[in-house]
C-alpha cells in the first residue's frame, strides 16, 4: 500500500512539472494578446440595418466603440433596393484620428432569393476586407491570415426572366375579442425591372376589412375595401435628368371613390449625381397630367364624376453622413380649374450627434389640404367617425416627435451575450 502512494505522490509531481511551463506561458500569452487587442484599431458602426452582434463575433480584430470621436474608423453602411428585388449596401470607410485621409467605399448586392443568412454573411465578408488596411496599421497584424479565393471568371449573363422581378404577397388576419372582431385580408402583386437605362416598377393591391362591435343588445359593423393599380416608367437621361410617366388607378371607400384614374408625364433632376445616391440626393421632380374620378356619393361639390388636371412641384433631399442623417421633402400641387384647390406637404426625419454619446432627433409632416374634392355631401356618421372608416373634412394633418438620446459608459462594445434575449420592449425600442 505504501508502494501505491509513493508511485502516486510521484506521479502527481511529475504531472505538475510538466504543467507548470504551460501554466506559466498561459498569462504571457494572455497578457500578449490583450495588449494586441488594446492596439486594435477602433471602429465604430454606423448601420440601421446590420446585425451588429454577428458583426462583433465574424470580425473579433478590431475594438467596436460606441461613439464616433472615439474611432479611428467610421463605418458608414447606407442600403437601397436593387432591380432584382435585394439590396445594395454600400459601406463607406471614413479614416479618423491617426487614419485620417484613408478613406475607401465597398459594395455589396444581395439577392431577392437569399436568406438572412446568406445576406449578413455577404456584407460582413466585405466589411472584412475593408477593415483589412486599419488593421495592418497596427500590431494586430500578426494574428490576422489573408486566405486567397480563386476568382470566378467573368461570363456573360444570360437571364430568361429579361430582368423582370415578380411578387406575390397574400395576407389575412383574425383578431377576436368577447365584444369586438376585426378580419382583414390584403393581396399585393408587384412587377419590376431595373437596369442602368430604364426602370419599370408595376404594383396591384387589394385590401378588405371588416370589423363588429358588440354593445350591450346592439351589433354594429363596418366594412371598408380599397384597391389600387400603379405603373412608373423611367428613362435615364444621363447622371442628373430623368423622364418618365406615372398611372395610377385607386378606388376607396374610405375617400369616397368608384375609380380614380391619374395618368401622368414626369420629368426629374438630381442636382447629385444619381451614382450618390446612397449617400446624398436633391431630387426636383415635376408631374403633370388629368384625372378621371368617378365618385360613390355625390360629393360636397354636387358632382359624382368629372375630369381634372392638376400638376405638382416636389422637391426631396436626403443626406447621410457621419455627423448624423437628414431626410426632407416639400411638395405642392393644385388642380388648374381652380387654383384655390391645392395641397402643401412637408416632412422630414433628422437624426444629428451633437457631441460624445449625445443625438438630437425629430421627425415632423404638415400638410396644408384644399383640395378634398371627393368628400361626400352627407358627410359621415358617428359609427363612421368612430370607426375611422370616412374621410374627414380638415385643413390641415400636422405631427411633430422630438427626442434626444444619451449614451455613457464604456466605449467599447466588443462582447455578445444572447443569454435570455433581451429586456423586452421599452417606450418603442427593444433592450
Amino acid at each position: 500500500m505504501k508502494k501505491i502512494r509513493r508511485q502516486a505522490v510521484i506521479l502527481a509531481a511529475l504531472l505538475a512539472l510538466a504543467a507548470a511551463p504551460a501554466m506559466a506561458q498561459a498569462p504571457a500569452g494572455a497578457s500578449n494578446l490583450a495588449e494586441l487587442r488594446k492596439s486594435a484599431p477602433k471602429v465604430f458602426l454606423d448601420c440601421q440595418e446590420c446585425d451588429i452582434d454577428y458583426i462583433r463575433t465574424e470580425i473579433p480584430f478590431v475594438n467596436y466603440v460606441r461613439d464616433r470621436k472615439e474611432a479611428a474608423v467610421h463605418v458608414l453602411i447606407t442600403t437601397q433596393d436593387t432591380g432584382s428585388g435585394g439590396e445594395e449596401y454600400t459601406l463607406a470607410f471614413i479614416g479618423l484620428g491617426s487614419c485620417a485621409g484613408l478613406d475607401n467605399k465597398l459594395v455589396y448586392a444581395s439577392r431577392t432569393t437569399d436568406t438572412e443568412e446568406e445576406v449578413r454573411r455577404g456584407y460582413v465578408a466585405v466589411l472584412k476586407m475593408g477593415l483589412i488596411p486599419y488593421a495592418a496599421r497596427t500590431p494586430i497584424r500578426d494574428l490576422i491570415a489573408v486566405q486567397f479565393k480563386e476568382k470566378v471568371k467573368p461570363t456573360d449573363v444570360v437571364d430568361p426572366w429579361k430582368f423582370w422581378v415578380f411578387s406575390l404577397s397574400l395576407y389575412g388576419e383574425l383578431d377576436q375579442e368577447t365584444q369586438k372582431t376585426s378580419e382583414s385580408v390584403m393581396l399585393l402583386v408587384t412587377a419590376n425591372k431595373i437596369t442602368p437605362d430604364f426602370k419599370v416598377r408595376l404594383g396591384a393591391y387589394g385590401n378588405f376589412n371588416r370589423e363588429a362591435y358588440d354593445y350591450e343588445d346592439t351589433t354594429i359593423q363596418s366594412d371598408s375595401k380599397s384597391s389600387q393599380m400603379a405603373g412608373l416608367i423611367v428613362k435615364s437621361l444621363g447622371e442628373h435628368w430623368s423622364a418618365g410617366v406615372y398611372l395610377d388607378a385607386t378606388s376607396s371607400t374610405y375617400s369616397n371613390l368608384s375609380s380614380k384614374i391619374t395618368p401622368q408625364a414626369a420629368v426629374e433632376y438630381d442636382f447629385f449625381p444619381y451614382s450618390e445616391s446612397t449617400r446624398r440626393q436633391l431630387r426636383v421632380l415635376y408631374r403633370v397630367g388629368p384625372e378621371l374620378t368617378r365618385y360613390r356619393e355625390e360629393t360636397i361639390y354636387g358632382k359624382t364624376r368629372e375630369t381634372l388636371v392638376s400638376q405638382s412641384l416636389s422637391a426631396t433631399l436626403e443626406v447621410i453622413e457621419p455627423w448624423g442623417s437628414l431626410s426632407a421633402g416639400l411638395e405642392g400641387s393644385h388642380y388648374f380649374h381652380d387654383f384655390s384647390k391645392n395641397r402643401l406637404q412637408f416632412e422630414t426625419e433628422l437624426s444629428f450627434r451633437i457631441f460624445k454619446g449625445l443625438e438630437f432627433n425629430v421627425d415632423a409632416y404638415y400638410e396644408r389640404i384644399r383640395d378634398q374634392l371627393s368628400l361626400p355631401k352627407g358627410g359621415a356618421s358617428l359609427e363612421e367617425v368612430l370607426m375611422e372608416i370616412r374621410e374627414l373634412a380638415t385643413d390641415y394633418n400636422l405631427g411633430v416627435e422630438i427626442g434626444l438620446s444619451y449614451t455613457f459608459g464604456s466605449i467599447y462594445s466588443n462582447v455578445v451575450n444572447p443569454r435570455f434575449g433581451s429586456l423586452g420592449t421599452v417606450g418603442h425600442d427593444q433592450y
